[in-house]
């Protein structure tokens, strides 16, 4: 029988199952797995009328508990999060953005990008690839979509200098 979902009232059980459940699944920040769990004890005190805040303290030591075992390292999502938008062709000012609503400190995104390998104008080169821009596109269209190019081109976070170098290469290589 199809009715609303019954919740239970939220436990330190029930919560660490709940995170361990989402970290099978996602890579996270602590700050990304404590909105996911808030979330999760919203519904349930909606539910059964209860104050979430009362959840509070409960909801930061699973955190921590996540935290000390290992399972949750701020660093390693920055790092690996960097990674695959950096071979997917994002950019400095996407990364930072991306990092940063997930819950990653200024610091720590600092800190990888520092010891990101490549640079901006590479990743923009395999962007211009991925979206067929520029020197990528075929040769009878590409005068005609070189505003619009570069426009895609800033509006994915790279510089106009950056965009512009890239859009007017002479070839794809």
């Amino acid at each position: 029988m199809a009715g609303k979902p019954r919740y239970k009232q939220p436990t330190e059980d029930r919560l660490i199952k709940s995170a361990l459940h989402y970290l099978e699944r996602y890579a996270t920040s602590a700050a990304n797995l404590r909105k996911v769990l808030e979330r999760k004890v919203l519904k349930a005190c909606m539910s059964l009328e209860l104050d979430p805040a009362d959840y509070a303290d409960l909801i930061n030591a699973v955190v921590e508990k996540c935290v000390q075992t290992g399972l949750v390292n701020d660093k390693t999502y920055a790092e690996t999060k960097t990674a695959g938008l950096r071979r997917r062709g994002g950019s400095t000012r996407k990364i930072e953005a991306q990092l940063a609503a997930k819950g990653v400190d200024r610091e720590t995104i600092h800190t990888v990008l520092a010891q990101d390998e490549r640079s901006d104008e590479e990743a923009a080169r395999i962007f211009a690839r991925r979206r067929r821009l520029g020197p990528y596109r075929t040769t009878r269209t590409r005068d005609d979509r070189r505003d619009k190019d570069l426009a895609a081109m800033c509006r994915a976070g790279f510089s106009f200098e950056i965009s512009r170098k890239v859009v007017d290469a002479d070839d794809s290589d």
